[in-house]
């Protein structure tokens, strides 16, 4: 588990669509399950394992996810989650994701994801190797992904 909280944790921005949202143009609850897994797979890719991810030399299965909604999110709104690892076991790892309006400091949705490391073949637990575990203490903070095109209009 990191010793300190990460001071500027890694961001990723997305952008609500249209599609995405029930009648009152607001987002579906069940969509924030897809935003999750955005945020963690770049926050991945920013560790260093975009490639091991195509190749499935880094595999892994969702085994429990918590998610706590605070307020709405709409149509057209950019989104900004920020992601830290909250904790790591033996074959397991646990990331934080926060989301907030972008530019409002109030989070508005939260979750917890545990994931279980798997040898692709055989989906079999693998251990956390100690370069990984270095990597998802460290995180990637400061590090931004904007998918959303946010930061450069800003």
């Amino acid at each position: 588990m990191p010793s300190t909280p990460m001071s500027q944790p890694f961001r990723y921005y997305l952008r609500v669509r249209y599609g995405e949202c029930d009648a009152q143009k607001v987002v579906f609850n069940a969509r924030y399950g897809e935003y999750i897994d955005l945020a963690i797979t770049e926050f991945l890719r920013a560790l260093g394992y975009g490639e091991q991810m195509v190749t499935a030399e880094l595999d892994f299965q969702l085994v429990r996810q918590t998610t706590q909604w605070r307020a709405p999110a709409r149509y057209d709104n950019v989104l900004e989650g920020s992601v830290t690892t909250m904790g790591i076991g033996n074959t397991s790892f646990t990331l934080r994701v926060e989301f907030r309006v972008a530019g409002n400091p109030m989070v508005i949705c939260e979750s917890e994801t545990v994931y279980v490391l798997v040898d692709h073949a055989t989906l079999t637990k693998r251990p956390v190797a100690a370069d990984m575990r270095e990597r998802l203490e460290r995180g990637a903070p400061g590090r931004m992904i904007d998918h959303a095109g946010y930061l450069s209009a800003a």
